[in-house]
């Protein structure tokens, strides 16, 4: 329940063992690697990185099965539905994840199922570019001449287009005043254009071509053309077909490789450790006998790593860091089942700093409360168990997924209790449906202790009221804290004395006397006293005073966000219920009602975890939380497609 206590690693072991060791720490998964800097010259100038080039190699041959397994995706699309959504991976062995055997045969197999794509797209880009070229030639089919043909030595051919709208007659008539010895010929013509051939003497071609350029002509290349149109369009149809039939050839064998994609998943996996040992390796210095490790192992799993490294030649030792060295240390968090599931929203903000406080536990009923107080409704509760349940028990899933989904499970539970006291299910729809199938009933809904819309106030000064719970709890951790590390001015300052206001405050509204919150203000000057210096002392006075008043009542009016949601979210269900009910027909309403209670579904779950996020990251961890840890990243093994069977994640 707690930051877990990590041991700094010094290891030198036989180089000729350094990968066969890498295999074995990766299988312990509790051991980082840390990135030695490279020495100067001078400085152990002897040892050099390590260096591995199968790191760029397997990175490129994982691409290569990734890009592999996409293509079958594309082509043999593996069975849908939410049984395969909610499947957890398939179990592997250890030693059938590791097995490299037939590494080389599978990567050739991706080769082939990407070459087979690529022969798909190609044929596609061809049968584009020829059914370009059959549209170009359609107007063409008229002319029994090659296309390719462009005269003779004396007389030229030009093929081109001309605007629909001019008229023939007056071109060719034009023609014959400027350029006699040329005719202009139709081909054919469509509501855009003339397609037209110009036969013409070659010293007369460019009068020729001025004068019908002036009417819109345009001339055609043709050079890259070989046969009449006819025959351009036969050979291209002949083309597309051809490919058509070397596409569907491709995509039978696609369809049939695709009984290797478990294979080529299983393959991907292994190339992720391989991939990890060799980024661990990188990091290493080495010479040609010896190799150098630096890293983290966390304390209680010190004995592990001796049993491992006892069949080793290795020298080694573990130290505790030292306190200039907690920035670098990398954190580690360990908790029980209720609180792991925060994990999720720590990460989302930031790791506690290694010599800080693991927030989760204390966070943890603050978080799950607030949830189901903005929510508050039995039916959504009901719907979150059921769906982080059949989640959690047919998905299986691990890691950061997990703790969502434990995380929604709590917040589920959260909200159906507090749905409970609100009576609030799905808004007010069992009300709506006793009125329309009775309208004379007496029901008036369920029971409720508290309701959202009669009762707004009351709801308003009971949040604020948990939130000075959440302020002072947070502040009590901070004491505790600063006491611990034998700061007791800071602990005086900024949370014993503004206690003793806040009691002041509460005997003065009591009736009680003024003379707690006189002390409590002796105790806030002699606070500033005591952590500031020099002019600091007296300026300090003022800018504790300003800083905590408006900043303690600023943070007591975000707790009115716990108010605003539960109302806003029971409105809005309420609204389309009415609406639903307004016809008195029980089909149009379950329509309506359902499809606007799934839209106040979606919108509460994003915005009640947002709300409930700020609250946590800004009002309560302002109050003691020290951030920047950086995150524990041991050599382990890591799966995207597979479970491993034989493999115990750390929680």
């Amino acid at each position: 329940m707690a930051i877990v206590k990590m041991k700094k690693l010094k290891l030198m072991t036989a180089s000729s063992q350094r990968e066969e060791l890498l295999r074995e720490l990766m299988l312990l998964g509790c051991v980082e690697v840390s990135h030695m800097p490279q020495p100067e010259d001078g400085e152990n100038g002897f040892l050099s990185r390590v260096e591995v080039p199968d790191q760029v190699r397997h990175r490129t041959e994982q691409t290569l099965l990734a890009n592999s397994i996409a293509v079958l995706k594309k082509y043999a699309p593996e069975k849908g539905g939410m049984g395969a959504l909610l499947s957890p991976l398939p179990d592997v062995k250890t030693e059938d994840l590791l097995d490299e055997t037939s590494l080389a045969a599978d990567l050739d197999l991706a080769q082939e199922i990407l070459s087979l794509d690529e022969r798909i797209r190609k044929n596609g880009i061809e049968k584009n570019a020829a059914l370009v070229e059959i549209q170009g030639m359609g107007p063409w089919t008229g002319l029994d001449l090659p296309m390719e043909v462009s005269g003779t030595e004396t007389a030229a051919i030009v093929r081109g287009t001309m605007p629909a709208a001019v008229d023939i007659a007056a071109a060719q008539a034009a023609l014959a005043d400027s350029a006699e010895l040329s005719e202009l010929m139709v081909v054919s013509s469509d509501k855009s254009f003339h397609y037209l051939v110009l036969i013409s003497h070659r010293e007369q071609l460019d009068a020729a071509q001025a004068v019908l350029r002036s009417l819109g002509f345009a001339a055609m290349s043709t050079s890259e053309y070989r046969g009449t149109a006819a025959e351009i369009i036969e050979r291209d149809e002949k083309a597309i077909a051809a490919g058509e039939l070397d596409n569907a050839e491709c995509c039978r064998k696609l369809e049939e490789m695709a009984q290797h994609r478990e294979k080529l998943k299983l393959r991907f996996d292994t190339l992720t450790t391989l991939i990890a040992r060799a980024d661990a390796e990188s990091r290493i210095l080495c010479t040609e006998s010896v190799s150098l490790f630096e890293g983290w192992v966390p304390a209680e799993r010190e004995a592990d790593l001796a049993a491992v490294l006892e069949k080793y030649d290795a020298a080694w030792e573990t130290e505790d860091p030292a306190e200039e060295e907690y920035p670098a240390v990398p954190v580690k968090l360990k908790n029980g089942k209720l609180s792991r599931s925060l994990n999720a929203v720590t990460e989302m903000y930031s790791l506690p700093a290694y010599d800080g406080i693991d927030p989760n536990p204390y966070m943890a009923p603050f978080f799950i409360f607030f949830y189901g107080m903005m929510m508050a409704d039995m039916g959504y509760g009901l719907l979150m168990i059921l769906v982080c349940l059949l989640v959690l028990k047919k998905k299986k899933p691990a890691g950061t997924m997990r703790n969502f989904f434990e995380l929604f499970l709590w917040c589920g539970i959260s909200t159906l209790g507090w749905g409970a006291i609100t009576g609030g299910f799905f808004g007010d729809a069992p009300y709506q449906v006793a009125k329309i199938l009775n309208p004379e009933t007496t029901f008036q809904g369920l029971p409720a202790l508290i309701s959202p819309l009669e009762d707004t106030v009351m709801i308003l000064i009971g949040a604020v009221a948990m939130g000075f719970v959440h302020i002072v709890t947070g502040m009590a951790i901070g004491f505790a804290d600063n006491l611990k590390r034998g700061d007791w001015k800071t602990a005086v300052n900024d949370q014993l004395a503004w206690w003793v206001v806040f009691a002041g405050i509460g005997c003065a509204v009591l009736g009680l006397g003024p003379w707690v919150l006189a002390l409590g203000g002796v105790l806030v000057v002699a606070g500033s006293f005591l952590t500031g210096e020099g002019i600091g002392k007296i300026t300090g006075i003022f800018g504790s005073l300003y800083n905590n008043v408006t900043g303690y009542f600023g943070d007591l009016l975000s707790y009115a966000r716990l108010m605003a949601l539960m109302l806003a979210g029971s409105v809005i269900a309420q609204v389309f219920n009415t609406l639903g009910a307004i016809p008195g027909n029980i089909i149009f309403f379950l329509v309506i009602s359902i499809a606007g209670n799934a839209l106040n579904l979606g919108l509460n779950l994003l915005g009640c975890f947002v709300h409930d996020l700020r609250l946590q990251c800004l009002e309560f961890f302002g109050k003691f939380y020290k951030d920047g840890g950086i995150p524990f990243r041991p050599l382990n093994i890591q799966t995207r497609y597979f479970n491993i069977a034989d493999y115990k994640e750390e929680l």
